[in-house]
């Protein structure tokens, strides 16, 4: 397989704990994706992005599995489905990555590209993935809003604009600006988060809803930080 510029290569050993655990997988599960994830765009590429989702980290049996983010667990049905209601897909989302959905003005990608034991990466997973965080913002000149699922996901956001988390806190639906990009948070559509009523899909809606606003709206200049 290519490597993907601006994405981590197949083989990255940058985190040693995530390498090790995603080899163990290869030989236990070979016919896996069990990469790093990369960011999935639009059929028009990088240029038509005005929407970019930040996740955390791929699923075990998801993205780790199939090679697209949000893909074969249950997060992505929750966030495709809300996708499509707000005109950020076209086709119908199956659960596998050759199922034709398409991504419309949007991006998909995460903090930190490989699965993490247990779903939890460590702090120096993070920043260390974080370069490839940046590095993808900065592929979109168009871009106009970043959805952050999760705090981890949106501290990263804010600190790959070279911004302080104090200055631009987490809070569900809350919506800050920097450099030109309007960062919106949301927790995280994880099954956990649904099962135990901490995010409803009506919530989830009201984010898009929002997103969709503010995408539509004239997006400022944004020069990113150097």
């Amino acid at each position: 397989m290519p490597e993907i510029p601006g994405e981590p290569p197949r083989d990255c050993a940058l985190c040693p704990r995530l390498h090790d655990f995603i080899s163990g997988w290869r030989a236990r599960e070979p016919r896996w994706h069990n990469a790093p994830v990369p960011t999935w765009l639009p059929p028009g590429g990088a240029g038509e992005v005005e929407l970019l989702i930040a996740g955390l980290a791929p699923g075990l049996r998801g993205a780790n599995r199939t090679g697209r983010p949000f893909t074969g667990d249950f997060a992505g049905d929750l966030l495709y489905a809300t996708l499509g209601k707000f005109g950020f897909t076209r086709g119908a989302f199956q659960s596998w990555p050759d199922d034709g959905l398409e991504l419309s003005g949007a991006a998909i990608t995460n903090a930190v590209r490989c699965v993490p034991p247990g779903n939890k990466p460590t702090a120096a997973e993070v920043n260390t993935c974080r370069t490839f965080l940046k590095s993808t913002i900065d592929r979109f000149d168009n871009l106009r809003v970043i959805v952050t699922l999760g705090k981890i996901a949106h501290d990263s956001t804010v600190r790959a604009f070279q911004e302080r988390v104090a200055a631009h806190p987490f809070k569900h639906g809350a919506a800050t600006q920097i450099a030109g990009v309007h960062i919106v948070s949301s927790y995280h559509c994880s099954r956990y988060n649904t099962n135990t009523g901490v995010l409803t899909p009506e919530m989830f809606e009201d984010v898009f809803r929002n997103v969709r606003k503010l995408v539509r709206a004239r997006p400022p200049c944004r020069p990113f930080p150097s």
